[in-house]
């Protein structure tokens, strides 16, 4: 199954973009990654977030229709609330009984990882943060501002480096696998769509902008986040004020 994968992934790269893959750029040759280092943090350093607003809000026919792929946005940082809002639509918990999610999983077996690639928000120092949907917090996997060797690995795509954040979704494919076999990864490409979207109508709601990016060097992207060996990443999405 990983031997598809990467002739798929492989395929892409060689054709330079492929359908579906929002900001997918022309294959040409592109500078490298030279030696990223992954600087000593202290480990398991923990954020804690605001509580999201639950309730409320404007209609969701206005967020769906207002939502568009923003690539340009205003200079300024996003607000601490603002990211704690996005991360709960995004995975956050909406049954504390049964910890069911903001997103529907196949025989809820939730093999999403959310990352933040924070550079600009109020509150949080620049780093790499892993989101715990059930404490609702962030906790710190690598310290610093990444985000210009992320747009590199995202094939140029500069408006990854401009936004204040961006957040990265991965996969453990395991997870659904082992309940549903080889059947579980259309499972969790399902699922990534469903919470891509949910972030994306958050952001409308709160005023913000974001676009779905697809077109990555996995490996790259896995090198500068510190993903582990089991995590696959699936989604780029740039946050930003419009």
């Amino acid at each position: 199954m990983r031997m598809r994968r990467a002739v798929m992934l492989l395929g892409i790269a060689l054709s330079g973009c492929a359908v579906g893959l929002v900001g997918c750029v022309p294959a040409e040759p592109r500078e490298q990654l030279d030696g990223v280092t992954t600087p000593s943090v202290p480990a398991g350093q923990e954020v804690s977030l605001p509580d999201p607003a639950t309730g409320g809000g404007p209609p969701l026919a206005d967020a769906i229709r207002e939502r568009r792929s923003v690539r340009s946005y205003e200079p300024g940082p996003i607000t601490l609330e603002q990211l704690s809002q996005l991360l709960w639509a995004t995975q956050g918990i909406t049954d504390e009984r049964r910890e069911f999610r903001t997103a529907p999983s196949a025989g809820a077996t939730y093999p999403l990882e959310v990352f933040v690639i924070a550079g600009e928000v109020e509150g949080l120092g620049p780093g790499v943060y892993r989101y715990a949907p059930r404490e609702h917090l962030l906790t710190l996997v690598l310290e610093g501002d990444v985000r210009t060797e992320m747009a590199r690995a995202a094939l140029g795509q500069g408006f990854v480096a401009e936004a204040p954040l961006t957040v990265l979704i991965a996969a453990v494919y395991e997870r659904t696998e082992r309940r549903y076999g080889q059947r579980g990864q259309r499972y969790v490409y399902m699922e990534v769509g469903h919470a891509a979207q949910n972030l994306h109508l958050q952001a409308v709601a709160l005023g913000l902008g974001s676009v779905p990016v697809g077109a990555f060097n996995d490996a790259q992207v896995g090198e500068i986040a510190g993903l582990g060996d089991d995590e696959a990443p699936l989604y780029l999405i740039p946050v930003g004020r419009r």
